[in-house]
């Protein structure tokens, strides 16, 4: 009998998969000529089936999982992300997104009368100037509309995460969820139809997006997570915007500019303070549907 791959490795494999969905969806609006309804409905698509496949060897079903508010918040994400991946460079989208998940999570512990610290509020205070520094007028500031999106998306992550607080079974109600989330998602795109444009590889990187950088990504990360404290788990994702902004470096030909590094240490060093000195149970932002509860490893 095989030995389970170990929490680590898993763990890595799911960052890359978290960081590979911004530059799949950047390479697909910068190297094809996909419209953005369109990768969304494929995307939703491709990651219900994957998920659907892999609850279904697990014994289980994704029809009567999830619930139709997560569904909704969902399609919001999936919908905000390829509409800001139209104008904004992999690297700054990937901070924005993660900034704004965390920030909405934290947020709604404060909102629920948690308590910082003084150094907790330091390093909210310091991820907050990072992001309005990135956004602050200028030649190196990322397109508004595109950002404003990004933070939409990433304010719909945190409350979907929050709306699977404590879920028994991550990967299915995930599961049940993006298939709610595809007649919604259909919907757009009908209302859209016009601007309907598709191509092979647009196709290709939507697939993939949804299937493995989503779908197989959150598998991994579910099956990972009982092996990790939850400050670690809340502390490894500090990488993706990173490993993002590094990949589109070497993929897309993203400068790495002053500003974004500056706020890139902002940010994340900010919330790394948050989660690294706690002093209330305050929520920390990770992949849809996982939260308090153990994913269940059948």
């Amino acid at each position: 009998m095989l030995a389970s791959p170990h929490p680590w490795l898993l763990t890595a494999l799911a960052m890359l998969a978290f960081a590979g969905n911004s530059l799949l969806c950047r390479m697909a609006f910068q190297q094809t000529a996909i419209d953005a309804a369109s990768f969304t409905s494929i995307r939703l698509v491709a990651g219900a089936l994957a998920l659907g496949l892999i609850v279904a060897l697990r014994g289980g079903t994704a029809v009567s999982s999830g619930s139709w508010a997560a569904a909704i918040a969902l399609f919001a994400y999936a919908a905000s992300f390829s509409a800001a991946y139209v104008s904004l460079p992999a690297g700054v989208g990937a901070l924005l997104l993660f900034g704004a998940v965390q920030i909405t999570m934290i947020g709604y512990g404060l909102g629920r009368g948690e308590r910082l610290s003084r150094v907790q509020v330091a390093g909210m205070f310091l991820a907050l100037v990072g992001l309005v520094g990135l956004l602050l007028p200028g030649l190196a500031r990322p397109p508004l509309l595109g950002s404003l999106l990004m933070l939409g998306a990433g304010a719909a992550w945190g409350v979907y995460s929050l709306l699977g607080k404590g879920v028994s079974n991550p990967t299915q109600a995930t599961a049940g969820n993006f298939l709610r989330a595809v007649p919604i998602a259909l919907g757009l795109s009908l209302l859209l139809l016009p601007r309907l444009s598709l191509d092979s590889a647009g196709v290709g990187y939507a697939i993939a997006s949804g299937a493995l950088t989503s779908g197989v990504g959150y598998a991994l990360w579910y099956n990972a997570l009982p092996g990790l404290a939850a400050t670690q788990a809340a502390i490894v994702q500090l990488c993706v915007p990173i490993l993002a902004a590094i990949a589109a470096i070497f993929l897309l030909n993203e400068p790495m500019t002053l500003r974004l590094g500056l706020a890139s240490v902002a940010v994340l060093g900010g919330i790394a303070l948050v989660l690294r000195y706690p002093r209330a149970n305050v929520p920390t932002g990770t992949p849809p549907d996982h939260k308090s509860a153990a994913p269940d490893r059948r």
